[in-house]
């Protein structure tokens, strides 16, 4: 009578789910197996189920190797580009901001100098009459 197998899969699932990353020698290699067994007439299906890959990743990988050996075949950093006019752009929003604060306090100190200046008239307190 043969033992059962005690081992099972562990059905813990990762609180976060993690992309696959490949090294470039990884994809060369690859790409190597799947070109020879082209070439000699094969189905690389098997390579791919064997990998976890799909067609698609052999398909950019071949792209990225006319590109430049190894060079194409790094990964490429995900997320948002960096913006390289985001600390002018910031910068001109702040001076935008402080122009039109000082436009105001300019309106301000100007209605000011017109009421003290009818003051001083209606006063006859004219600069002009000294």
């Amino acid at each position: 009578m043969a033992e059962k197998d005690n081992t099972k899969p562990d059905p813990e699932v990762p609180a976060q789910a993690r992309r696959r990353t490949f090294t470039a020698a990884f994809k060369l290699k690859i790409l190597r197996e799947v070109d020879s067994r082209q070439a000699a007439g094969q189905e690389i299906g098997s390579v791919l189920r064997r990998e976890g890959l799909y067609s698609s990743a052999i398909r950019e990988w071949r792209a990225a190797r006319e590109q430049g050996e190894l060079d194409g075949l790094v990964p490429q950093k995900r997320g948002p580009k960096p913006d390289p006019d985001r600390e002018t752009r910031a910068e001109n929003e702040r001076l935008r901001r402080e122009n039109e604060r000082l436009q105001k306090r300019l309106e301000q100190a100007e209605l000011i100098i017109e009421v003290q200046k009818k003051v001083s008239r209606l006063l006859g307190l004219d600069a002009k009459s000294d």
